[in-house]
């Protein structure tokens, strides 16, 4: 079995996680196991699903107020019983968070990976165990990936096996993007020439640059795909040629500007 603990849910963007599991499940059982969710007046449970490309996802609904060790323990038992279910003979653990340590620190998996797609010790909000949970998650990992070349150079002395293993395309799925379709109707009356941002709108957008970029080229089109999160949307630029128009689902990211450029969603 293949066991990922992630902080990104499966359904908010298809993306690195997604990508690299939906190619692991043709040879393994992978769990994609989210951080909890909170409802009132329920008890613990562990709501499960099956996605299309053969993925077990499984999130934890915990009741609202529950004080965090409470819930972290909630967390541990309720990933014990599901492990318990499964008659594989070893574990691989391929972490995307080390704050999943919390409740998943006594695993004993055949293979550990922590796979840094992104620094989240750097996010907004992140909480201060993180950098503490890192260097442990990184003694303890068999292998460590990066994606990115910055991210290599942050951690390439810190264990002896990290590879530099950046994001990229998924080449055909967007070569239909240059077949000759017509324009997606939110961007058909968006003048040319565009400049397209495809990807996930937070605080690491640089967005007074987007703004001081449009006021300076009035005749260029931003035009800005991706869902906005951990951010005011009021924060955004608001001018006649920067386009908000906000998140788009993977299967339907193949549309292209009369330009030819693809008209994706956020896929990092």
């Amino acid at each position: 079995m293949l066991l990922c603990l992630s902080h990104l849910r499966w359904d908010f963007v298809f993306q690195r996680p997604q990508h690299l599991l939906t190619r692991a499940a043709r040879t393994y059982a992978v769990v994609f196991f989210e951080e909890p969710i909170f409802h009132p007046g329920i008890a613990p449970r562990l709501d499960r699903r099956q996605t299309p490309e053969g993925v077990t996802v499984a999130v934890p609904l915990l009741p609202e107020g529950m004080p965090a060790g409470a819930a972290v323990a909630a967390q541990r038992q309720l990933l014990d019983e599901l492990l318990a279910e499964s008659a594989a003979a070893s574990l691989i653990a391929w972490f995307y968070t080390p704050m999943a340590l919390e409740f998943a620190g006594h695993l004993a998996p055949a293979v550990t990976v922590y796979d840094c797609m992104d620094e989240l010790s750097a996010f907004r909000g992140a909480p201060p165990r993180m950098l503490t949970l890192e260097q442990e998650l990184i003694s303890r990992a068999d292998l460590v990936f990066t994606g990115g070349r910055s991210l290599y150079e942050a951690k390439r002395n810190r264990h002896p096996r990290v590879s530099c293993f950046p994001s990229s395309i998924d080449t055909s799925h967007f070569a239909a993007a240059r077949q000759g379709a017509d324009d997606p109707a939110d961007q058909a009356g968006i003048p040319h020439p565009r400049i397209g941002f495809f990807g996930v709108i937070d605080e690491r957008m640089d967005a007074g640059l987007v703004g001081a970029l449009a006021a300076a080229r009035p005749d260029w089109s931003f035009v800005m795909i991706g869902p906005v999160v951990k951010i005011d949307p009021a924060d955004l630029p608001r001018l006649p040629n920067v386009h908000w128009l906000g998140g788009r689902s993977y299967r339907s990211c193949r549309a292209t500007s009369r330009a030819g450029t693809p008209a994706s969603c956020p896929s990092r």
